[in-house]
């Protein structure tokens, strides 16, 4: 028998992997091990999930970022289980160790992300290059990380006492799991709301690093050398202090990285559930720009021109009653109000939040014509699919205006499928009009021809179009990044239909008139609506199917 200051005979465990020598009684210590990780977990599903988050907010594409993200990360998994069989007859200090340097990746992990995203713009391009390797990095790092935690936490766990592999299992994974659950409902509905995605990752590190420093320094103390623990006190404060000066700076550094994505002249910014709006210009003759998650979604220079083009060709023919879906800025309804056979404007908007600043903002509300002032305009806050599916299947618009966000993200799909257009056909009338923006048409011709071809699925006959900036540096499409020097769609593409022919390209009353704003002749003539047709139909890609709910194609 080994003495417990002898040399171990090479192979043999050291005299640290017997039973443990706990300041505590067996059943006492089993439970503080299967709480850790019980908090682990739910640490390490907070740290993937907003990985997933950020990702899906500053990219788009939510399901492939998911994919990613989720993917790499069990990925690693495996290989730091794999990894930390090595450590197993030091399973207290390496789990120590281990926990600081995940709670340090993990809580600095989103203000890193940010931080590329405001200081460098580059997120629009392929997953081969630019900064989207350091969300592929991250993943992996974290996912080494959890991945070794669970053999440690065995190996710890069965030293407390021995019992058969497949209880010990049990148990383990029972805590992991429950933990899991009250990470996954911690941050959406706890974290995310109420501290941001900054604040809410730096708190679960520090409790990360708290959780695995006083199981070890606690409980497993006898099993360390007094420089061990020293050394392992030492990295855990250093730890907590990074997190700490991070939480106290993280305003300042959200200003600053607010200026580099949105400029300096940032005037409102709201964060609204898991949305983040900010309004920028709007006084002194500056433009006002509405952004949504980083992404512009109005732009004062090229909003007149955009709404324009979605709302004008629309309302050539009967008009009386116009549906909005989406819009929540006004400016789409701006637009239909100019006509004055318009007797009512139901608008549809998802965020209460954007209605309310446009109601509310001088500059927004100045720029959309103050619309919901307008005794015409109604508005509901709700789900578009939702509310046309709750609604009366009844023909009651003559014009459906579908101005919404770009369908490559999960949110927006299924309002581009041919469900979704099963349920807007039947609430026009038989000779009514829906106009749908379809995102940029030279960056993503597929996605922008596979609206085309769902809205022909669901029974519409199709008009499509595609317009252009008008010069070098206009800033076009209400859903490129904000930030100058990304990548920006240079086009927006459109797609008018109706249930019954195939929908002229006109302008609203058939030719600019009085019913129409005078600036309307210098922004969109119908010259400009027939080279936009041709534009749109020398893209057309053949032979694509539609979008259907269980079958996303975008």
């Amino acid at each position: 028998m080994i003495e417990p200051h002898a040399p171990a005979p090479p192979g043999a465990p050291p005299p640290w992997a017997g039973p443990a020598r706990l300041p505590v009684r067996q059943r006492t210590g089993r439970f503080l091990v299967l709480a850790c990780v019980f908090v682990c977990a739910a640490c390490g599903l907070v740290y993937e999930l907003e990985l997933v988050a950020l990702a899906s907010y500053l990219i788009g594409d939510s399901v492939t970022q998911a994919s990613v993200v989720l993917s790499v990360m069990v990925f690693a998994m495996g290989v730091g289980s794999l990894a930390a069989k090595r450590l197993r007859w030091h399973a207290a200090a390496a789990f120590g160790a281990l926990e600081a340097l995940l709670a340090l990746v993990g809580g600095c992990s989103a203000m890193a992300l940010y931080a590329v995203f405001a200081w460098t713009g580059d997120w629009g391009g392929p997953w081969a290059s630019g900064p989207r390797w350091l969300l592929v990095a991250f993943s992996l790092a974290i996912g080494l990380l959890i991945g070794a935690e669970v053999p440690l936490l065995m190996e710890l766990i069965q030293r407390i006492r021995r019992q058969d592999a497949g209880g010990a299992v049990a148990d383990l994974f029972a805590a992991d799991y429950v933990g899991a659950l009250v990470g996954g409902l911690a941050f959406p509905f706890l974290l995310l709301p109420q501290l941001g995605q900054l604040t809410g990752a730096m708190l679960t590190g520090a409790v990360n690093a708290v959780a695995g420093a006083a199981l070890v320094l606690g409980l497993f103390r006898r099993d360390l050398s007094r420089r061990a623990r020293r050394l392992l006190l030492g990295a855990n404060l250093a730890v907590l202090g990074v997190l700490a000066t991070a939480t106290v700076l993280v305003d300042d550094f959200e200003q600053a990285a607010r200026e580099a994505v949105y400029g300096d002249d940032v005037r409102v910014v709201l964060q609204t559930g898991v949305r983040e709006i900010a309004l920028t210009g709007g006084t002194d003759g500056r433009p006002l720009d509405l952004y949504v998650d980083g992404r512009l979604r109005v732009g004062g220079r090229a909003g007149d021109r955009y709404h324009e083009a979605l709302v004008h060709p629309a309302m050539d023919g009967p008009h009386a009653r116009v549906l909005v879906l989406g819009g929540g800025d006004g400016l789409a309804a701006r637009e239909v109000l100019r006509y004055s056979g318009v007797r009512r404007v139901d608008l549809v908007a998802l965020d209460p939040a954007v209605v309310d600043l446009a109601r509310r903002d001088p500059a927004l509300s100045r720029l959309n014509g103050h619309v919901y002032g307008d005794a015409r305009v109604h508005v509901t806050v709700a789900d578009a699919f939702r509310r046309l599916r709750t609604g009366p299947p009844v023909p009651s618009y003559d014009v459906v205006i579908a101005d919404l966000p770009d369908p490559g993200s999960t949110a927006s799909t299924k309002l581009y499928s041919q469900e979704f257009y099963g349920l807007v056909r039947r609430v026009l009338t038989p000779g009514g009009r829906l106009v749908v923006h379809a995102g940029p048409v030279s960056s993503r011709p597929r996605v922008f021809w596979t609206v085309e071809a769902t809205l022909r699925a669901a029974g519409l006959h199709t008009t499509p179009y595609r317009l252009t900036a008008r010069a070098p540096g206009f800033p076009t499409g209400p859903d490129r990044t904000a930030r100058a020097g990304s990548r920006t769609p240079d086009d927006w593409g459109f797609v008018l239909a109706s249930p019954g022919v195939q929908p002229p390209l006109l302008l609203g009353d058939g030719a600019p008139g009085s019913r129409l704003s005078p600036r309307l002749n210098s922004h969109l003539t119908e010259g400009d609506l027939r080279a936009a047709e041709r534009a749109a139909e020398a893209t057309r890609v053949p032979g694509l199917t539609a979008s259907t709910l269980v079958h996303p194609r975008y």
